[in-house]
């Protein structure tokens, strides 16, 4: 796909096959529509992911940040994308074409990310409901994330919760947070995870 923004007929369809999913499964979702454009650009400034680098992008969803990290300038084969929901990812695979795929738990990166298991990020930018999983699942799966982002790098989590979705731990990562994006339904913001190096 070129750069050019996703077409409004599609993204209207995008809105409504998002709120089937939510229908269908409301505990499994964080959000009853896609992220704006506006969110995805905050999470992507904060992010700062790097074009010669690798980017883990985690539950895409139907594409918004995607589109815009590669507006961004990320080249599609330096993405690697986790999409849980199967129809998710059979419309990114067509959206996408050349982006590294992947149809699997977001929460079991070591078994998921295969041949990219290794990889060391340059960012890692979640969009899965964290707020819907324990707070000890929460730490680990950032604790993971982080564990695979190179020094320097961060994982950022979109949430619309007014406090941070996981509390800082002393000795593995520190957070803060971003502004808030109005422009999203519902307003939120972007909490931003750092490794704490001695």
């Amino acid at each position: 796909m070129a750069q050019n923004a996703t077409p409004l007929g599609e993204r209207i369809e995008d809105e409504f096959r998002f709120f089937k999913t939510w229908a269908k499964r409301p505990m499994k979702m964080g959000a009853v529509v896609p992220s704006s454009r506006a969110f995805a650009r905050m999470m992507i400034r904060h992010g700062k992911p790097d074009p010669e680098g690798w980017t883990l992008e985690l539950g895409p969803g139907t594409g918004v940040i995607t589109e815009e990290l590669i507006r961004a300038g990320i080249p599609q084969e330096r993405l690697v994308c986790v999409e849980y929901e199967q129809h998710f990812y059979d419309l990114l695979k067509k959206r996408f074409p050349r982006v590294n795929l992947i149809r699997g738990d977001a929460f079991n990166l070591g078994e998921t990310l295969g041949a990219f298991a290794d990889t060391q990020f340059s960012a890692v930018l979640s969009g899965v409901p964290v707020l819907l999983i324990s707070e000890e699942k929460r730490r680990h799966f950032i604790a993971d994330c982080l564990s695979r982002v190179r020094p320097g790098g961060n994982m950022t989590q979109l949430s619309y919760s007014f406090t941070t979705p996981q509390k800082p731990v002393p000795g593995s990562f520190r957070v803060r947070s971003s502004p808030w994006v109005g422009f999203n339904l519902p307003p939120g913001r972007v909490w931003i995870f750092e490794r704490e190096t001695a």
